[in-house]
C-alpha cells in the first residue's frame, strides 16, 4: 500500500491542503473542527509528514547541530548524552562534529551546517569567540559554550575555572599541604589557562611557591607528569591535576612508584566524570555535572530557536556562569560516599571561559 499523502488528508478530512498544512505545522490559525478533521483523518491514514517537504514550508529542519574541540573522551560523551536527552524531549535530531581544535576546521564545520539545522551549539576553548560567530550563518541561531570573556553579551555558557582552581587548592590547603604541584592543560586552551591561573593566584595568597608541569588532558600526559614529579629532589605533597584524566593518570603513577595516596601525595581532579568516583582511591574534584551541562546548553538553545521565530521574544543574550562543586573523596582523605561542597564564589568578572577536559 502506497503510503497517504497530504491531499489523502486533505481528501478525508474535505479541507484544502493549506488547511492540513496549518494543523500539522502550527503555522497560522485554523478552526477547532478544522484541527479535529485533519487529525482524525492523519490517524485513519497513518500519515507521516515528509520531513524534508515540512522543511520547505516551514523553515524548520527540527535538527540542532553540535560542533566540539575533539569527540573523545567521557567528557563529551557525557556532555553529548546530556544534549541528546534534552533534543529528543522537544523532538529534535542531532548533528555532531568535531572541530579538533582547528579554527579553519571549525568554520569548515558551521558553513556544512548552513540551512540543514534550526540552530547550534559551539565548544570553542581555543578560538576567540569573535572570530568564530564571523563564521556563523546570518541569523541562525547560536550558543556559544566556552568560548572565552568575550562572550558576554551573546548567548553563552561558561565554566567558572578560575574558582573551581581556587577551590581545589585551598581545599588541599586547608589539610596542611604546602608543596602543590599543578599538572596543566595544553597550551592555547582557554581553560587550561584559566585553571592555571586559579592555582597560581591561590598559591601566591598562601605565600607558596608554584610548580607547574604541562600535560594535554590526557591520562598518558598526566602519568608521565607525575612521573617527573616524582623523579624531582623534593616530592609534592599534593597534585592538583586540571582534569579528571591527568589525575587519573597521575594515580596511575603514584601507584607504581609504591607512592600512597592521600597518605604520601594527595589528588585533586576537575569536572567529576563517571570514573572518578570508581577508581581507588576516589577521586577528589570539582563537579560540573557534565550531562546536566549539555542539557541545560540544549534547553536554551531550543528556547533561541523558539525566540527567533517570534519578533516580539525578548533576546538572550546572556552568559550563564557554571559554577563548579567541590567533590571530597579518598584521594584527599574524604569519606567514600562523597559530601559536595559549593565552591567559593568570585566575582562574576573573574568567572573563566574554559573547553573540555
Amino acid at each position: 500500500m502506497k503510503p497517504a499523502t497530504i491531499r489523502d488528508v486533505a481528501e478525508r478530512a474535505q479541507v484544502s491542503v493549506a488547511s492540513v498544512s496549518r494543523v500539522l505545522t502550527g503555522a497560522g490559525a485554523v478552526t477547532e473542527p478544522t484541527r479535529l478533521k485533519v487529525m482524525e483523518a492523519v490517524e485513519a491514514l497513518s500519515y507521516v509528514p515528509h520531513s524534508g517537504a515540512r522543511s520547505l514550508s516551514t523553515s524548520r529542519t527540527d535538527t540542532v547541530g553540535v560542533i566540539l574541540p575533539d569527540l573523545f573522551g567521557e567528557f563529551f560523551s557525557e556532555l553529548i548524552r546530556g544534549m541528546d536527552l534534552a533534543a529528543r524531549a522537544n523532538g529534535l535530531h542531532l548533528i555532531v562534529s568535531s572541530s579538533h581544535d582547528d579554527a579553519s576546521v571549525a568554520a569548515a564545520a558551521i558553513r556544512s551546517m548552513r540551512g540543514r539545522v534550526d540552530g547550534l551549539i559551539v565548544l570553542s576553548p581555543h578560538l576567540d569567540s569573535a572570530h568564530l560567530a564571523a563564521n556563523l550563518a546570518g541569523r541562525l541561531p547560536v550558543l556559544l559554550m566556552n568560548g572565552g570573556a568575550n562572550d558576554a553579551g551573546r548567548p553563552s555558557m561558561v565554566v567558572d575555572n578560575l574558582g573551581g582552581a581556587v577551590a581545589a587548592v585551598e581545599h588541599l590547603l586547608s589539610l596542611g599541604h604546602r608543596r602543590i604541584a599543578h599538572i596543566g592543560g595544553p597550551t592555547g586552551n582557554l581553560e587550561a589557562r584559566e585553571r592555571r591561573e586559579g592555582y597560581v593566584q591561590a598559591m601566591a595568597r598562601a605565600g607558596q611557591t608554584p610548580q607547574v608541569v604541562a600535560g594535554d588532558f590526557t591520562q598518558v600526559s598526566g602519568h608521565v607528569a607525575a612521573t617527573a614529579l616524582l623523579a624531582e629532589g623534593v616530592r609534592p605533597e599534593a597534585i592538583f591535576a586540571g582534569n579528571d584524566m591527568m589525575a587519573i593518570g597521575a594515580l596511575v603513577a603514584l601507584q607504581e612508584a609504591g607512592v600512597r595516596c592521600p597518605e604520601d601525595v594527595a589528588l585533586v581532579g576537575f569536572d567529576d566524570v563517571p570514573i572518578a568516583g570508581l577508581v581507588r582511591p576516589a577521586l577528589t574534584t570539582l563537579r560540573i555535572d557534565i550531562a546536566e551541562t549539555g542539557r541545560r546548553a540544549m534547553e536554551r538553545l531550543v528556547g533561541l530557536i523558539a525566540a527567533a521565530a517570534s519578533p516580539d521574544a525578548d533576546p538572550d543574550d546572556a552568559c550563564e556562569i557554571i559554577r563548579p562543586q567541590l567533590v571530597v573523596r579518598q584521594s584527599t582523605g574524604g569519606r567514600p560516599n562523597p559530601v559536595v561542597d559549593t565552591a567559593p564564589r568570585v566575582a562574576p568578572n573573574q568567572a573563566s571561559n574554559g573547553e573540555n577536559a
